[in-house]
């Protein structure tokens, strides 16, 4: 869906909210609140959340005519996100959809008892956002990012992507609990695949541009950058600091990819998305976020971009190029 019909969705929607709120034969609309560390211009994020959308419609759920929706678009600072938690607890949603843990983090500490749910989260338990996958017992739940057997996934696919690599730099958040998880599985199978692996730190724009630096200077190095909100964040210069190096990296998400980044392989962020409809869906009807256990992936989706490959001088193997599910050209 290209923006301005997204945005002519939402406007729509929100015309037909504030018309059927005064219509005396129907009964009040139930709010869901979404909150997205993103900016509303960001194009990756409005395919997920018209999925979202469409997927409600199909269980019956229609703005204007039984529910409403108040988005709120908090970009990825910190402070934003907190400021637009505590707004959106204050309209006294029925349930919140909100994505990874620098929007479920902030709703939770607002709020106790309104359900949420999230589309992404890398590791709820370690997060305390529920107490266990099965048995989430609080107000949060949803589904992970990624099972931790992907670091050995990436590590293999890069391994394929350029054969030549001997050295691998692993871009982590070691303030999270998931950081250090992905960086030991890649770490675990490093010895087979016959490569050294070298940490990056990630806290901030100084210490990437410093670690890959000096990584860079010797020759048969890659990149894998794991799943963080971090990485997000520095997004823009960790692309740039691949191009500038050719170094070949895997991303965990496709938005890298489309952005010019090489290759990644994770979940499919809409079909998250649709599925987190779903359990809005049944929290609508009565069932408990404490209830509804937390799933992973089910969908997970290889994106090459060749652009990028010509650009650092790799020939993607034809074998790999007959498995992705998109190749960028």
């Amino acid at each position: 869906m290209r923006r301005r019909e997204f945005l002519y969705f939402f406007a729509c929607a929100g015309g037909a909210v504030s018309f059927s709120a005064h219509s005396q034969d129907r009964g009040p609309l139930r709010l869901i609140g979404i909150l997205l560390p993103a900016t509303e211009d960001e194009l990756e994020f409005q395919p997920r959340v018209a999925a979202f959308q469409e997927t409600l419609q199909r269980l019956g759920w229609f703005a204007g005519r039984n529910i409403k929706f108040d988005v709120r678009w908090a970009t990825a600072n910190p402070d934003g996100i907190r400021k637009q938690a505590r707004e959106l607890v204050a309209a006294r949603p029925d349930v919140v959809l909100a994505f990874g843990a620098s929007t479920v983090g902030p709703i939770l500490q607002v709020s106790g008892s309104i359900p949420i749910v999230f589309p992404v989260a890398a590791d709820p338990v370690g997060a305390g956002f529920v107490d266990t996958l099965a048995r989430p017992g609080r107000n949060a739940t949803g589904f992970m990012t990624f099972e931790y057997s992907m670091g050995a996934k990436w590590l293999e696919l890069l391994k394929q992507i350029a054969p030549n690599l001997t050295r691998v730099a692993v871009a982590r958040d070691t303030t999270s609990p998931t950081g250090l998880g992905q960086f030991g599985v890649i770490q675990a199978v490093a010895a087979a695949l016959r490569v050294d692996i070298v940490p990056i730190n990630m806290r901030d724009a100084a210490e990437i541009e410093r670690g890959l630096g000096a990584f860079a200077r010797r020759q048969n190095g890659g990149l894998i950058v794991t799943a963080s909100a971090l990485a997000s964040v520095h997004r823009a210069l960790i692309l740039k600091l691949t191009l500038q190096y050719k170094l070949p990296a895997i991303y965990f998400e496709r938005s890298f990819v489309t952005a010019g980044g090489l290759i990644c392989y994770g979940p499919d962020f809409v079909e998250q998305f649709r599925r987190s409809a779903e359990y809005v869906d049944r929290i609508l009807k009565g069932e408990k976020a404490a209830d509804l256990p937390v799933q992973a992936p089910t969908k997970y989706e290889t994106v090459i971009n060749l652009k990028t490959a010509k650009m650092i001088g790799l020939a993607v193997p034809p074998t790999l190029l007959a498995r992705a599910d998109e190749v960028i050209e």
